[in-house]
């Protein structure tokens, strides 16, 4: 599936996991089961998950610890293939 396929996916698809104060790792289990599952995943983070660090920075860190696909990134909403 190409990247804009993806995309196009995404954006009709809700926010199924939102990462909060406890960062993360509290989600990495959760978004490896949605993606054994599903195409694409959004991922929503929250104010309190971001500290000083930017959605961007968390986005790159959740794909790195689940072993996935960042699709993009648009405002604080990631999508992971």
């Amino acid at each position: 599936m190409t990247t804009e396929e993806l995309k196009t996916k995404a954006h009709n698809a809700d926010v199924t996991v939102w990462v909060g104060k406890e960062g993360v790792e509290s989600v990495v289990d959760e978004l490896r089961d949605q993606l054994d599952t599903r195409d694409v995943v959004k991922v929503k983070f929250l104010r309190s998950s971001r500290g000083g660090t930017d959605t961007e920075e968390l986005a790159d860190d959740l794909a790195d610890r689940v072993g996935a696909d960042l699709v993009e990134t648009r405002g604080n909403t990631a999508v992971y293939h």
